[in-house]
C-alpha cells in the first residue's frame, strides 16, 4: 500500500512540475507564437472565401506534421546532445532576426509588390496550383517557427526528468498548433460573419436593423486592420525572439547591456543580428549572380 502511495505522489509531483513549466515554456514562446500567428493570417487570408478554411486545415495538418517530426529529434538531442540546443537555437534567432529585417527593409525600401498572377488566373487547376505553392510554402515557414517553439520550450525544461521535457515540450507543441490556427480560422471568417449580419440587417427595423449592421460594418473593416497589425507585431516579435536568444543564451551580450532592459537589449540584438545576416545573404547572392554571368 505505501508503494502506491509514493507512485502516486510521484505522478502528482511529475503533473505540478508539468504544469508549473508548460506556463513557463508557453511565455517563453509566446514572440514566436504571435509571429506564427501573423504569417498564418496573412497567408490565409489571401484565398478566395471559399478555398480559407481548407486551406487552413491544410496548413495545420502540415504543421501537425512538422512537430511529428521535430519532437523525436528534439528529445533526442536532449537527452544525447543537449549542449547543441543553444546552438540551434543561436540559428534560429539568426533566422528570426533576418526575417524581422528584411520584413521592414521591404515594406520601406520596396512600395511597389510583385503580383503573383492570382488575379489573371481564370481556370479551376490554375487556381489550385498557385494554392497548393502557397499552402506548401506556410508549412516550410511553419516548420522553422515550429522548429524554434520545440527548441525555445525544450530550453526552458533542460534541467528536469526526460519524462517531464516530453510532457511539457509535447503539450505546447500541440497548443500552438490548435490555438494558431484556430484563431486564424476565426479571424479569416470575420468579413463573412460581417457580410452575414449586413445581409440580415436589411430583413430587420429599427434597433435590430442599426445594430446588426454596425456589427457587421465593423467586421469587414477590422480584418484587413488585423492582419496588418498582426503583421507589425509579429515582425517586431521576430526581432524580440532572435535578439533574445543572444542576449539570454550568450553571457557576453547580457553582460554587455545589463544596464538596458531587456526588451531594449533583445530588440538592438534583432536589428544587428538581423542586418549583418541580411548583408551577408545580399553578397552571397550577388556573388552568386556574377558567377553565372562569367
Amino acid at each position: 500500500m505505501s508503494g502506491i502511495f509514493a507512485l502516486l505522489d510521484d505522478i502528482a509531483s511529475l503533473m505540478g512540475d508539468v504544469t508549473v513549466m508548460t506556463k513557463v515554456a508557453t511565455k517563453k514562446t509566446a514572440g514566436v507564437l504571435g509571429d506564427d500567428l501573423a504569417v498564418g493570417a496573412e497567408k490565409a487570408s489571401s484565398f478566395r472565401a471559399s478555398r480559407e478554411l481548407p486551406v487552413i486545415w491544410a496548413i495545420t495538418k502540415g504543421s501537425f506534421f512538422n512537430k511529428l517530426m521535430i519532437l523525436p529529434f528534439a528529445f533526442l538531442l536532449s537527452a544525447f546532445l543537449p549542449q547543441l540546443i543553444v546552438p540551434i537555437l543561436l540559428i534560429g534567432g539568426v533566422y528570426l532576426s533576418f526575417e524581422g529585417v528584411e520584413k521592414i527593409i521591404h515594406t520601406f525600401f520596396h512600395k511597389k509588390h510583385d503580383s503573383d498572377g492570382t488575379d489573371e488566373i481564370k481556370t479551376e487547376e490554375e487556381l489550385l496550383i498557385i494554392e497548393k505553392s502557397k499552402v506548401k510554402s506556410a508549412i516550410i515557414t511553419d516548420f522553422i517557427l515550429s522548429l524554434e517553439i520545440i527548441m525555445i520550450a525544450l530550453g526552458t525544461v533542460t534541467d528536469y526528468e526526460l519524462i517531464t521535457q516530453i510532457a511539457v515540450v509535447t503539450i505546447v507543441a500541440i497548443a500552438a498548433t490548435i490555438g494558431v490556427y484556430g484563431i486564424v480560422a476565426l479571424m479569416v471568417r470575420m468579413d463573412d460573419a460581417g457580410f452575414r449580419l449586413i445581409v440580415f440587417s436589411e430583413k430587420r427595423s429599427g434597433i435590430s436593423k442599426t445594430i446588426s449592421l454596425g456589427i457587421g460594418k465593423s467586421l469587414v473593416w477590422v480584418l484587413p486592420k488585423l492582419i496588418q497589425l498582426l503583421a507589425i507585431v509579429g515582425t517586431l516579435a521576430m526581432l524580440l525572439v532572435g535578439g533574445g536568444m543572444f542576449v539570454h543564451n550568450i553571457h557576453q551580450v547580457h553582460d554587455f547591456f545589463h544596464a538596458i532592459p531587456d526588451i531594449i537589449t533583445e530588440l538592438i540584438m534583432g536589428l544587428l543580428v538581423g542586418l549583418i545576416a541580411f548583408f551577408v545573404v545580399m553578397m552571397i547572392k550577388k556573388i552568386v549572380v556574377v558567377a553565372k554571368s562569367v
